[in-house]
């Protein structure tokens, strides 16, 4: 088998030498995992919390972790999702057959606020919401994330991460509906 760094794509296989039948060998034997059309991994090479992110990433470059995965990757929430909350820019085709992803498209004009890099994971990498967008966003969606959840968020970012709101306030200037809910969330918890 080609040495890879823990994400391997079907083109990437090709690119090595490798047919399918190979990598579909490697799968039978265990040493690969499929967890997305034409998207492969090694298990022992990929963390496991971030290998739903990487194979998206491999198929599109944009993909980045949100809402209840961001927050508990930053420690503002203590929620166990089922899927990892993967965003990508409005009108961007989701790649099929991903078990465990639930799809988000975020606006065009905003997608890049707040948008950090995570690490590289398997060649890959990785890009999730910083706090301050990831709070932003869940008082955005509140009618489907639950205003609990940004609000319990949004005190523990600013008690056990002594998070400066004005950092929060300067990512709410890119979502204006937002903001006036936000302040007073702010006012009141301060």
């Amino acid at each position: 088998m080609v040495a890879m760094n823990g994400v391997l794509t079907l083109d990437d296989a090709r690119d090595a030498g490798l047919t399918k039948d190979q990598v579909y060998a490697e799968v039978a034997a265990g040493r690969l995992e499929r967890i997305g059309r034409g998207v492969y991994l090694d298990p022992a090479a990929v963390d496991p919390s971030l290998a739903s992110l990487a194979g998206v990433t491999a198929r599109q470059a944009r993909a980045t972790m949100c809402l209840t995965s961001a927050l508990v990757w930053h420690g503002l929430s203590d929620a166990i999702p089922f899927a990892t909350d993967i965003a990508l820019p409005r009108g961007t085709r989701h790649p099929a057959a991903f078990e465990h992803v639930a799809w988000h498209s975020f606006d065009t004009a905003t997608f890049d606020v707040g948008r950090t890099p995570l690490q590289t994971v398997g060649g890959v990498e990785v890009f999730v919401y910083s706090p301050e967008r990831t709070i932003v966003d869940c008082f955005r969606l509140a009618h489907r994330e639950g205003a609990d959840q940004a609000s319990l968020a949004l005190r523990r970012w600013l008690c056990d991460q002594h998070g400066v709101p004005s950092q929060l306030l300067n990512t709410t200037r890119s979502f204006p509906r937002v903001a006036g809910q936000i302040r007073r969330a702010l006012e009141i918890l301060l």
